[in-house]
């Protein structure tokens, strides 16, 4: 415990990278309403219970309605786009970064989400001890008047993200987060990250990992359910989608700022993933900013 001690050891708690929302303290300000209502790369770790009531996400350009006792979570780089509160929801909203997940004693395989589903149905007993959990980092960051030590709030957090963890594998295997094909699965889904609009060859990618193209396609089938050129592919045509969506970049722009030499061949694969050519997507634009 010491050696934990020591990671935030002089951390004040306006400096941990934690944030929470709820119905007791909303985002107030309309310009600020505005803002957080626009399509955005996230940059930390986002978790939202939906304690009653019924809202729709959209998370890398799907819709997720959620309603009672259901919890979406987001991990950095994903594109969310947060909707309008309805006025009968009862939600909680929680943002965390790195640093404050690397603090924590240990680690939590969901928030890499090996079985590709970012919602997760609580029972009522589960809820009930979520909600709870919920409300206590809420009255720590937000109500109490006087300052709580940084190891009470990660203490929390530790038990919330336990409990989450717990219910996202219920009815699984177990995933031991230690287990070597899923850290290289979680190296290549940051390398695929970090060098999207590079395009490096499956082969660069797997040579960077210290394994054979065979063993990175069974590890990626493995955890995505996709191959590992799919999977890049994949994450180039959200990209894409995004930024035709929200932008006013013309595919000539947007294929050579993707990485791609050639914009007649961008479109092809465009239409080939989606189903719809890129003149058929633009007109679903929504630039009225409502």
């Amino acid at each position: 415990m010491q050696e934990q001690k020591g990671k935030y050891e002089g951390l004040q708690n306006d400096e941990l990278g934690i944030k929470i929302r709820s119905n007791d303290n909303p985002y107030l300000s309309v310009d600020i309403q505005e803002k957080l209502l626009q399509p955005r790369r996230i940059s930390s770790y986002f978790i939202v219970l939906i304690e009653s009531g019924s809202i729709t996400y959209n998370l890398d350009l799907q819709d997720i309605t959620l309603t009672d006792g259901h919890l979406l979570f987001a991990m950095p780089n994903q594109i969310l786009t947060p909707p309008a509160k309805t006025d009968d929801l009862k939600y909680f909203k929680l943002l965390f970064d790195e640093n404050t997940l690397a603090l924590l004693p240990q680690q939590f395989p969901f928030l890499i989400n090996p079985l590709n589903a970012q919602t997760i149905v609580l029972d009522s007993a589960a809820k009930e001890r979520v909600i709870k959990v919920f409300g206590i980092l809420n009255q720590i960051l937000h109500l109490d008047k006087y300052e709580t030590d940084t190891e009470i709030i990660l203490a929390y957090l530790n038990l919330l993200l336990s409990e989450l963890n717990s219910a996202y594998f219920k009815n699984t295997e177990p995933v031991n987060i230690l287990n070597t094909n899923l850290s290289k699965f979680i190296e290549f889904k940051l390398v695929v990250e970090t060098s999207l609009t590079e395009q490096p060859s499956i082969n660069a990618i797997a040579e960077k990992l210290a394994l054979s193209t065979n063993s990175l396609y069974r590890i990626v089938k493995e955890y995505s359910g996709t191959s590992p050129k799919d999977y890049f592919i994949n994450r180039l045509i959200t990209e894409a989608q995004r930024k035709l969506r929200y932008s006013n970049t013309s595919v000539k722009e947007l294929a050579y700022e993707l990485g791609f030499n050639d914009p007649d061949y961008f479109s092809r694969l465009f239409k080939k993933s989606t189903g719809k050519s890129v003149s058929e997507f633009l007109p679903k634009q929504d630039l009225s900013g409502k």
